[in-house]
């Protein structure tokens, strides 16, 4: 089966070369379909070549990536979607895609061909039984569960009790299908969701000295 790429890019030069590059490294088996420039086209493209897999450049022009990805996703909410940049996934663009769904991060390497083997890895995850549909706020659960946040960790960085933290992750697991937080982290690995993130960006608590709040005072995510 032929999967089918399409590529949000602010250069053209990349866009092909980057097709040439994915056609000779899988002899056609991965393919870019269609490329854009431009963030307001993208979900257009979705709508006319049904894409597997779309790869947007954090750097695109207003109205910007995030909005090339909830447009995409309105025509095609399946699609999987995978940033690229030239900076660390931990660069606060490409937390927040990761936060809107984006299925994980790829760094820009000088030519599109030194890009292929990670896109390849990151598009055989990301298709893999289509993968667990989340929403943001799960995804962004996820995050900090694969960056070793503790329950009590998480429950004072999302502002919910210990309980709610206990429920959501649970209901999380079994929507990645693990058994574990452990396995959550190791999954969150290999489909890139975590790439060079360092925990510090969660600004997840490490101590707090008066107690924390009630229940009734905790809100729901």
């Amino acid at each position: 089966m032929v999967v089918r790429v399409l590529v949000v890019d602010r250069q053209p030069v990349f866009r092909r070369g980057l097709e040439e590059a994915l056609l000779a490294a899988t002899r056609g088996d991965v393919r870019v379909v269609a490329g854009t420039d431009r963030a307001e086209t993208a979900a257009a493209l979705v709508r006319r070549h049904q894409p597997d897999v779309a790869l947007v450049d954090l750097e695109l022009g207003p109205p910007g990536p995030l909005t090339a990805l909830s447009e995409m996703r309105r025509v095609q909410p399946q699609l999987a979607v995978l940033a690229l940049t030239r900076y660390t996934a931990t660069h606060r663009s490409a937390v927040e895609l990761l936060r809107a769904g984006a299925g994980g991060v790829l760094l820009r390497t000088r030519s599109p061909a030194g890009l292929v083997p990670s896109l390849l890895t990151a598009t055989a995850a990301a298709n893999q039984a289509s993968g667990p549909q989340l929403t943001s706020k799960e995804r962004h659960l996820w995050m900090l569960i694969a960056a070793g946040g503790t329950t009590i960790q998480i429950a004072r960085s999302l502002h919910v009790s210990e309980r709610t933290v206990k429920r959501l992750t649970a209901n999380l697991l079994r929507a990645l299908g693990v058994a574990n937080r452990t396995e959550a982290a190791a999954l969150a690995g290999r489909t890139g969701l975590l790439d060079d993130l360092s925990p510090d960006i969660l600004a997840l608590p490490t101590q707090r000295t008066s107690p924390p709040p009630s229940n009734a005072c905790l809100r729901e995510p």
